[in-house]
């Protein structure tokens, strides 16, 4: 028997509160209860999805039926408004190209539920908040709608623990643990790439004068333009209170290289709005190659040599991007 829309909205309100339902137009027809308690204010219901929600990955969607092609993909988004929390999810399509059931069920981070929103337990579904991704058409089979519903349970475990292993909670990109295991497989497979080691000026400043909820407004800020700096193959990883370790994959030309870092740090000196007042810094960053390497290449040196080559850009005056030198060990007070 098919079930009415008011019966289907209902069971996904409980077992998935963190839901947007969309049509073939893009515009949201249903959203979850904990979502709405996000934005209170929000007109949901008939508003297009691309004016609440900014895409960051994949990179490739610009309409809604590019959106709705994602199925099963990894989203990546955040809201437009302040404060921009960072979301993920994934896209299930309705039959014919007629909308989609998104589930954002795996992204927003317990830090920002709570001191944010202060969201509880009650805001989530009682199960796994982790393994339900909704297709919410009638199965043509009791068989096929279990099968398919162990398959998204699977798919959502997956995607849960691989999230929780190697991401950064407070910024959404890559942990210390993440960056290790992409420079040890990079390492083996023998291509070539760079590591730009990237630190922060004055942000001590910022927690210092402003407190710390300033300082992580400023680093979720910085990891967004790190993600839009980059290409998606390369990866954006936080590896201390304010140090960030970018890899480009294939990428060893110098020139190429430079205008990213140079078009990083001025896009990090661009003021970052915090309430009332703004918080200003700027960034340093040392590359190191692996193509410098003849043999013997180890994470541990390329990471030291990148770090060096960070330090003198800060000794040089900050705001600046160095490659790494034979010899600027003996330049650097820390090495």
């Amino acid at each position: 028997m098919m079930m009415s829309m008011r019966e289907i909205s209902s069971i996904a309100n409980e077992i998935c509160p963190m839901h947007v339902v969309i049509n073939h137009e893009g515009r949201i027809t249903g959203v979850g209860p904990t979502l709405r308690k996000l934005r209170p204010d929000t007109e949901w219901l008939g508003s297009r999805f691309f004016r609440i929600f900014d895409l960051a990955r994949p990179r490739r969607v610009r309409s809604t039926e590019d959106l709705i092609k994602t199925a099963g993909a990894k989203l990546h988004l955040n809201f437009r408004d302040a404060p921009q929390t960072g979301l993920k999810g994934v896209l299930a399509p309705f039959p014919e190209g007629k909308g989609g059931f998104i589930n954002l069920s795996f992204g927003i981070s317990v830090l920002e539920a709570v001191r944010d929103y202060d969201l509880t337990s009650a805001d989530f579904s009682p199960t796994d908040l982790t393994i339900e991704m909704l297709y919410l058409v009638e199965a043509k089979s009791a068989a096929m709608e279990a099968s398919r519903q162990l398959n998204l349970r699977l798919q959502g475990a997956k995607i849960a623990a691989e999230e929780q292993a190697f991401t950064d909670t407070l910024t959404g990109v890559k942990n210390r643990r993440a960056m290790d295991h992409i420079l040890n497989r990079l390492i083996a497979s023998g291509r070539d790439f760079s590591l730009m080691h990237v630190d922060l000026d004055f942000f001590k400043e910022v927690n210092d004068t402003l407190g710390h909820a300033a300082g992580d407004t400023v680093l979720q800020r910085v990891a967004k333009l790190m993600v839009q700096c980059t290409r998606q193959n390369d990866t954006v990883a936080r590896v201390g209170g304010d140090e960030f370790v970018l890899i480009f994959e294939g990428l060893i030309d110098r020139i190429q290289l430079s205008g990213i870092a140079r078009r990083l740090i001025s896009s990090i000196e661009e003021p970052i709005p915090f309430g009332d007042k703004t918080c200003k810094i700027s960034a340093s960053a040392g590359t190191s190659l692996s193509a410098a390497f003849s043999e013997g290449l180890d994470a541990a040196t390329l990471l030291h040599q990148a770090d060096v080559a960070l330090y003198a850009a800060k000794n040089a005056g900050r705001a600046r991007h160095f490659f790494y030198q034979p010899g600027m060990e003996e330049q650097d007070p820390e090495a």
